[in-house]
């Protein structure tokens, strides 16, 4: 059986980890508008963390990483746009965005939803309060936040006006936060779509919500 193929979008991967990575590509932003090249190390840490994160819950798989942020942590709707076009071109099944942007911009929408009609299944991160953020809240998007109350390989079904589903925040090497956690549920969900091939977006939103350890957000007390 072929190893699932699963997109990354984020700040490239660490170069001792290139031997993980299937295919990748870097988008930029150049005074002649946007650019396409080779990938550098990843200068920030975020995308190192969320391939180990995310390959600890998935095991074997074919890894196509789309680097999209600079050294500062900047990129654009164009870029996230374009490196879903690449990895749709690649026949990813499942795509990885721990990140989020305040703004809706149609050519992000577009970019999602020709993924989604692709049969490619999109998680992206959500902050556990405050503003929506994009592409988290586009139509069939998993929206995916940290969950104090899961342990490791934990999830909750949260059905809440800021995500879908929750889970443990910590990554594999003590970084935390929707982002890991987004990675970490997108590692469950891939180990599934490996051993259920074929299995569509509604059936692991089905499997996702018959698994979860918690139901409903977390109730505080004051």
């Amino acid at each position: 059986m072929a190893e699932l193929r699963v997109g990354i979008i984020d700040s490239g991967f660490a170069a001792q980890q290139a031997p993980q990575v299937q295919a990748s590509r870097r988008f930029l932003l150049s005074p002649e508008g946007l650019a396409e090249q080779a990938t550098q190390p990843d200068a920030l840490g975020h995308g190192s963390a969320v391939l180990d994160t995310l390959v600890s819950q998935a095991g074997a798989v074919q890894l196509h990483v789309a680097q999209v942020f600079n050294a500062q942590g900047q990129t654009s709707p164009l870029q996230i746009a374009a490196a879903l076009h690449w990895l749709i071109q690649q026949q990813v099944q499942l795509i990885n965005l721990s990140l989020g942007l305040r703004s809706d911009r149609p050519l992000l929408r577009e970019a999602c939803a020709s993924a989604q009609a692709a049969g490619i299944l999109l998680c992206a991160s959500s902050p556990a309060q405050g503003e929506a953020v994009f592409p988290a809240s586009y139509p069939g998007v998993l929206r995916i936040t940290g969950d104090a109350r899961c342990a490791a390989g934990q999830w909750s079904w949260l059905n809440s006006a800021q995500a879908d589903f929750g889970t443990a925040v910590a990554a594999v090497n003590g970084v935390s936060g929707a982002s890991m956690a987004c990675a970490a549920l997108s590692g469950r969900i891939a180990g599934f779509l490996q051993q259920h091939p074929g299995a569509d977006s509604q059936a692991v939103r089905a499997w996702l919500c018959a698994g979860a350890s918690f139901i409903g957000p977390e109730r505080r007390r004051p």
